[in-house]
């Protein structure tokens, strides 16, 4: 899983698969929700993510992280 926050568009990606995308659905206003060929969920997309979470912290309980980096 990859988080892509891209400050141009205040726009954060949340890249849940590394199968590419065919389709996508906005859920609400400003959240699309990415799919694979099979309808399996791949991405999440949020526009005017500053407004909508808090993006100073990133919080995590009991993932199994094999491999954790920071770019």
């Amino acid at each position: 899983m990859k988080f892509q926050y891209y400050s141009e568009t205040d726009s954060l990606y949340i890249d849940l698969s590394e199968k590419p995308g065919v389709d996508s659905t906005e859920v609400a206003p400003g959240v699309v929700l990415d799919f694979d060929a099979e309808g399996q969920l791949v991405g999440i997309d949020i526009d005017h993510a500053s407004r909508v979470v808090n993006l100073s912290r990133l919080e995590a309980h009991a993932l199994p992280v094999a491999d954790l980096s920071f770019a």
